[in-house]
C-alpha cells in the first residue's frame, strides 16, 4: 500500500492506495503550525476509520507546494511509519519531458496532475486545477509538459474582495440562481463564480488555439465539481488527480530503483 499526500496552500489531502485502487482519502486544513505528531495522529485515525491496516503501508509519496509543511510531513513519515518518503519534484525520472524554461520551478502538484492525466487519457490535455490558485497545465499529444497558466483561485478572489473592500462580506461559494444579483451577497457570488466559469472557458479557448490537436479538458481541485457541473468545455472531472499522480510517480521511482 502507498500513502499519498498532497500538501496545498489551503488543504492537505491524504489518500491510501492498494496498487491502483484508492481505498480512501481525507482533507484537512494546511495549518503551518501543525506538528509531525498532529499529522501522524490524523493519518493513523483516518486509517483506523477507513479500516486500513497501518502496518501494510510500505511507501509514502509527497506532493507539496508548502516547504515548511514538507519538512513536517517528512518527519511524520519517519516517526510514525518508519518510511523514507518520496518527495515529488522535476528532478525525478518522471517519464515526461518538462518544457518549462526552468523545470525546477514547476509545482509538484502540477507535475502530478500532468503525469496522472496523460497516463489515463493518452492525449493532449488541458488540466484545470481549482485550488488556492487556478492553474492550467498543458500536455502535448506526445506526453510532454508544455507549460500553463496561473490565475487567482475562486476562494482567493472572494477572500480578497472581503479583505480589501470594507463593506463587502464573506460569502459562501455556490452559484446564485441569477447572474444579476439583488443583494450584495448574491452580486458577489455571481461575480466570483460566473466570472471564474467564464474566465476558465475563455482561457481554454485561447490555449486550444496554440495547440495542433484537440485536447482533452480535465478539471480537478477543491472547486472543480462546482465548476464542472456548469461548464460545457470540461470533458472529465478527476477530483483526486494529484493523489493519483503521486501514486504513479512513487511506483515508477520504486521500479527505477530495481
Amino acid at each position: 500500500m502507498i500513502l499519498t499526500i498532497d500538501i496545498g496552500n489551503t488543504h492537505t489531502v491524504f489518500g491510501v492506495y492498494n496498487k491502483s485502487k484508492l481505498l480512501g482519502d481525507c482533507r484537512v486544513t494546511s495549518f503551518v503550525t501543525r506538528t509531525e505528531d498532529e499529522f501522524g495522529i490524523l493519518v493513523k485515525n483516518f486509517c483506523i476509520e477507513m479500516k486500513i491496516p497501518v502496518r501494510e503501508i510500505k511507501h509514502i509519496g509527497i506532493s507539496s507546494v508548502v516547504p515548511n509543511l514538507t519538512d513536517v510531513i517528512y518527519r511524520m513519515s519517519k516517526k510514525y511509519f518508519n518510511i523514507e518518503p518520496l518527495i515529488v519534484s522535476s528532478t525525478l525520472n518522471l517519464g515526461m519531458k518538462i518544457l518549462y524554461d526552468d523545470p525546477t520551478t514547476v509545482g509538484a502538484d502540477r507535475i502530478c496532475n500532468a503525469i496522472a492525466g496523460f497516463t489515463k487519457y493518452k492525449s493532449a490535455l488541458i488540466i484545470v486545477d481549482f485550488g488556492t490558485a487556478t492553474t492550467y497545465d498543458v500536455v502535448s499529444e506526445k506526453g510532454d509538459y508544455l507549460g500553463g497558466v496561473i490565475a487567482p483561485g475562486i476562494e482567493t478572489s472572494a477572500a480578497e474582495l472581503h479583505r480589501r473592500a470594507a463593506k463587502l462580506p464573506r460569502i459562501d461559494l455556490h452559484f446564485p440562481k441569477n447572474v444579476i444579483g439583488k443583494t450584495t451577497d448574491t452580486s458577489m457570488k455571481s461575480g466570483v463564480l460566473y466570472g471564474a466559469l467564464d474566465a476558465m472557458e475563455k482561457m481554454i479557448e485561447r490555449i486550444k488555439k496554440e495547440l495542433p490537436t484537440k485536447p482533452t479538458v480535465v478539471a480537478t481541485g477543491g472547486f472543480s465539481e462546482l465548476i464542472f457541473s456548469r461548464s460545457k468545455v470540461v470533458d472529465y472531472h478527476e477530483p483526486t488527480l494529484v493523489l493519483e499522480g503521486v501514486r504513479i510517480i512513487t511506483e515508477r521511482s520504486l521500479l527505477n530503483k530495481k
